[in-house]
């Protein structure tokens, strides 16, 4: 399976890397792991709406033109579906036997992501109704997906 983080913005925080790193390298025994990122735009604080949409579009049309045809795409999204990790290991299994070998996972930027994006989302994921930053998601993704490749071939995991 071939699996895509694409996210807006980079990390620059050293810890958050090395644990990308770590997860990363984890993952490399069970999928073709790719991690994309493209441009944040500036969002300063007193935006209005209509800015906001502004920003969140131009980083939707970056989104957009990463995304593979035919790929699965899995919006991480604050109002999206909630899933226990068995749940998110049985739903990447599905996916793979539904015949889908390429899975992108999509994380927004501060201000979250477009409509365009989650129109072309073929599932929206959340991982709780709490806000997390954009940056620390990308490693919390990673450790939940390694974490759904152990549970599908009933591998312990404790770490």
């Amino acid at each position: 399976m071939n699996i895509d983080i694409l996210s807006v913005g980079k990390i620059r925080e050293k810890y958050l890397n090395e644990g990308i790193k770590e997860y990363s390298k984890r993952l490399s025994r069970y999928c073709s792991l790719n991690i994309m990122e493209v441009d944040d735009e500036k969002a300063p604080e007193g935006l209005s709406n209509k800015e906001m949409d502004i920003i969140k579009s131009r980083e939707g049309e970056r989104i957009l033109s990463k995304i593979p045809t035919g790929a699965y795409v899995v919006a991480l999204a604050i109002e999206g579906k909630q899933l226990s990790s068995e749940n998110l290991s049985e739903k990447l299994n599905d996916i793979m036997v539904e015949g889908n070998s390429h899975v992108v996972f999509v994380i927004g930027g501060s201000l979250g992501l477009s409509k365009d994006v989650m129109k072309r989302a073929n599932m929206k994921l959340s991982f709780s109704k709490m806000t997390f930053p954009h940056q620390l998601m990308r490693m919390i993704l990673l450790e939940q997906i390694y974490r759904a490749f152990r549970i599908m071939r009933n591998e312990p995991y404790h770490k």
